[in-house]
């Protein structure tokens, strides 16, 4: 590989921060339980100096929570299957089997709603909460931050419909084995991104985990 073809070196190059971004203008487009911006900026180039102004919209919404709910002792996940607006026009259908998620209200830890949500959503209190990853889905156009646990949880007796009226939701629980889990996932059922890399984490380390039984 060529000089001119090597990768970047990242820990050396001072990383760009928002002080290197002018924002022009930022309009309301529109305001109901989410809003979406219109912004008008221009920000530094890699090569020096500046790039025109663009327009971009951004679709600004609260912080969100996933928590995969695992039982140790029956090698057993918990998931939740609901109506999603998203996925209207999916071909297979619009509700969605998910990990238990919510999102961050103001003074909320994301850890708190965590545990509120598995409870609100799937029956479950929560013991050991183990923190995976936080991350943009979508950061082209959203500024949501997902945080994303695993939920160490005794699954017995858990199933059911749940959810909170005041919010439209129903919500009904299954109790999977892991290895029909991984199958639904292999195949396409789980297809979003809360699942998907919740479930590689948890088949990594699954080993470990029950181990400590």
């Amino acid at each position: 590989m060529s000089d001119a073809q090597q990768a970047p070196d990242l820990a050396a190059a001072a990383p760009f921060t928002a002080a290197d971004v002018e924002l022009v203008e930022r309009r309301c487009l529109h305001q109901g339980f989410f809003r979406l911006e219109a912004l008008r900026l221009r920000h530094r180039l890699f090569e020096g100096g500046w790039s025109g102004v663009m327009e971009r919209e951004v679709h600004r919404r609260h912080d969100a929570v996933g928590v995969l709910l695992y039982d140790v002792e029956r090698d057993a996940v918990v998931l939740v299957e609901q109506f999603r607006a998203g996925a209207l026009d999916d071909p297979e259908s619009p509700w969605k089997l998910e990990v238990v998620a919510g999102l961050v209200e103001r003074g909320e830890s994301p850890a708190e709603v965590a545990r509120r949500e598995s409870r609100e959503e799937a029956g479950a209190r929560v013991g050991e909460l183990i923190e995976l990853h936080t991350y943009y889905p979508s950061p082209g156009a959203c500024d949501e931050r997902v945080t994303l646990f695993c939920g160490l949880v005794d699954s017995q007796g858990l199933g059911g419909v749940h959810g909170l009226d005041e919010e439209h939701e129903d919500i009904r629980v299954h109790v999977l084995p892991f290895a029909r889990a991984w199958e639904l996932l292999q195949v396409g059922r789980l297809d979003n991104a809360m699942c998907l890399i919740a479930f590689h984490w948890l088949a990594n380390a699954r080993a470990s985990l029950r181990a400590r039984r």
